[in-house]
């Protein structure tokens, strides 16, 4: 397994995680739309945003590791965004975001691992806190937040703003 920043590479398969989240969909049958590509430039350009991937890939330590790139499958992701704020002593925190298993890789511990991997990014980048949000249809999902030891601390609101 290899968790790594994504690559544009990796954009049709990340979009295939989100876009369905109860089926595999083949990133190939995804359009990528200008407004993925400015929104994942966006991600790729700030320091405070990360658009992360576990794949089945290899480790990155061998000089093949880009031409193996292709062959890998991506089988989760998630986005890390540090905030500065006031609060937590002036420490960052991190939020998770877009966080995904493909269905059916689902029950190996690989939703686990992501978010291992995401809280120790966090906490190396020196977060006093990380925080994310799930819909109140995802209850599997909040179950297995609570297993990692994440609390229900907050009521979310969200406003829809149309153009």
């Amino acid at each position: 397994m290899t968790f790594r920043n994504a690559t544009r590479r990796d954009l049709p398969a990340v979009l295939a995680l989100l876009a369905d989240e109860d089926q595999v969909l083949d990133p190939a049958s995804i359009v990528v739309g200008e407004a993925h590509e400015r929104a994942f430039a966006a991600i790729e350009a700030d320091a405070r945003n990360e658009m992360l991937v576990l794949t089945d890939g290899t480790d990155g330590a061998d000089e093949t590791a880009e031409a193996n790139e292709v062959d890998e499958v991506v089988l989760g992701c998630l986005q890390l965004t540090y905030i500065p704020g006031l609060g937590q002593n002036g420490q960052e925190r991190a939020v998770v975001e877009a966080v995904r298993v493909r269905a059916d890789r689902r029950g190996a511990g690989l939703g686990a691992e992501l978010m291992r991997l995401a809280v120790e990014r966090a906490r190396e980048r020196g977060c006093g806190l990380v925080q994310l949000t799930s819909s109140k249809r995802r209850t599997a999902a909040h179950r297995f937040y609570e297993r990692l030891g994440f609390a229900r601390s907050h009521e979310g609101f969200k406003l829809q703003l149309k153009p």
